[in-house]
Order: C-alpha cells, then structure tokens, then sequence
C-alpha cells in the first residue's frame, strides 16, 4: 500500500499552490486518492531539476494510474491469478448479495457479484457494491487473505 508520505517525499514541497491546493501535502493526498494527476503539479512536470521526482512519482503511483485499478483502489494481476476462486466464495457482499450461487460455493448466479472468475481470472464486476467504496467505506480483505497467488492488492 503506497502512503500519503511516500508521495510527498516526491513532490517539489515548495508549497507553491499552481495546482490549485495551499499545500504539497494536500496535494499528495488528492493525488493518491486521484482527484488530481501528475500534471496538476506543473513545477513537478516543467522543471527539470525535478525530473527524477516525477520519474519516481510515475513508477510508484503506476499501480493506481493502471486501468487495471478499480474504484476501490483493487488491482487484479491477472498474470498471478490461475482462476481458483476462493476470493468469489470468500467476499462477503458476494455472499450477501448472491445466497443461491456464492454462499453456498457455486458461482454467483445474481448478477450482482463483485468477483467472478472468467476465462480462468478473477474479474472485479460491480465495485460499487464493494464495501471499500463510497462515503461508508470498510477497509474489508476477505479476498486478498484468501488469495494463495496473491493476485489481488488494494493500493
């Protein structure tokens, strides 16, 4: 999991609020949540005695700029994963929202499923219904603890 400070450590920290926010830190922390992108920080990106910030800023944040990432910051590396799906029978909501299929092991068989395995991968559907998204949020890992290839992360 990447930290607001790992973030910051590559910003400029000069406070000079170009991107619109009084401080760097403001700025990390709407950079990490992505309500702002690299290049919100025109310092960061025009100056060149900044050039190896970015270049870190780029490869730790690239997880999360992926469009592998999800909404609710999951990443699937589909390359780890070899589709045994523990972490479709293990999510909670899953089991909630699917008691005919999920909760009894099978497939989900609603359609409201946040994991499914297709074509032999997992498949993140549905991330709204995730308990890590929205205003209500529950840092929950019922399918990261499950996961024996570790193919899925939070960032």
């Amino acid at each position: 999991m990447i930290s607001v400070m790992e973030v910051y450590q590559l910003l400029p920290k000069t406070n000079c609020k170009k991107c619109g926010l009084p401080t760097c830190m403001a700025f990390a922390v709407e950079l990490l949540g992505k309500r702002k992108a690299i290049e919100d920080c025109t310092p960061l990106v025009e100056e060149a005695k900044y050039e190896k910030k970015l270049e870190g800023l780029r490869e730790l944040l690239a997880p999360i700029l992926s469009a592998d990432a999800t909404e609710t910051g999951m990443v699937i590396h589909k390359e780890k994963c070899y589709g045994c799906g523990n972490c479709v029978v293990a999510c909670p909501v899953n089991v909630a929202n699917d008691p005919k299929g999920t909760a009894i092991g099978r497939g989900p068989v609603s359609g409201k499923a946040i994991l499914v395995v297709e074509d032999g991968v997992v498949k993140c559907v549905n991330v709204d219904e995730c308990r890590r998204f929205g205003p209500e949020k529950v840092l929950c890992n019922a399918c990261i603890a499950t996961c024996p290839s570790k193919a899925i992360e939070f960032i």
